[in-house]
């Protein structure tokens, strides 16, 4: 018996451009104490890094010079600040929706594996109408440990009712690229992220110019 592929994506930066509401979140923490908003779009690649990441870089700009200890006392604002905005500038990029359906309907497994709050990215889904096409969702609150630990990705795959022998991660960072090479298993990274294609310094197995392409790559990485 053939195993089934199983297509697992990053969200943030490979499904959807959640840039815009993420730098929001962070300027509105930053406003609430009074300091002109320090991040603006050339930031996108730090938000797709995280809710701390931007807390970091903002700090920095601004000379606040925070701790570890006082970033975290100030995510939990961030992410309420998101959370009531999640969805105000996200999109989902091009051609993604289709590219998943189409691969649902040739009877792959596609799952989302993501280092978001599982509430917020169950939460972005439902909003934009998507969650129904994915039968895994694993964020960063799923186990004790988020990417790029192999976890959650093992997960994802077993959740969607795929095996590790045929699955492959979708992202657009460092992050996924470390993942999938700790879980033995390709990593396809999207060029219309920040990085453009600078991303293929990272030597994935696969680039994703546009979802038009998807199956062409899943194919020759997992065999048709």
């Amino acid at each position: 018996m053939t195993l089934p592929r199983t297509v697992i994506f990053d969200l943030d930066g490979t499904l959807a451009d959640t840039s815009g509401d993420l730098l929001a979140a962070a300027n509105t923490t930053f406003a609430d104490e009074g300091h002109a908003p320090p991040l603006g779009p050339q930031d996108a690649l730090t938000a797709f890094h995280g809710g701390r990441a931007m807390l970091r870089a903002g700090a920095a700009r601004l000379g606040l010079g925070w701790s570890e200890e006082e970033v975290g006392r100030r995510y939990p604002r961030l992410l309420a600040a998101y959370r009531d905005a999640i969805d105000t500038h996200t999109r989902l990029y091009p051609g993604a929706v289709a590219a998943v359906e189409r691969l649902r309907a040739r009877g792959d497994r596609v799952g989302i594996c993501t280092n978001k709050p599982d509430d917020l990215a169950e939460l972005l889904l439902a909003r934009l109408g998507v969650r129904d096409l994915f039968a895994a969702m694993v964020g960063a609150r799923t186990l004790p440990v988020a990417k790029p630990d192999p976890a959650p990705l093992r997960l994802a795959v077993e959740r969607a009712g795929g095996d590790m022998a045929r699955a492959l991660l979708v992202g657009d960072t460092i992050t996924d690229r470390r993942t999938a090479a700790a879980a033995g298993v390709p990593v396809v990274l999207v060029t219309f992220g920040p990085q453009g294609r600078a991303i293929a310094e990272l030597q994935p197995e696969g680039l994703l110019d546009h979802y038009d392409g998807l199956e062409a790559v899943v194919d020759r990485l997992l065999g048709t």
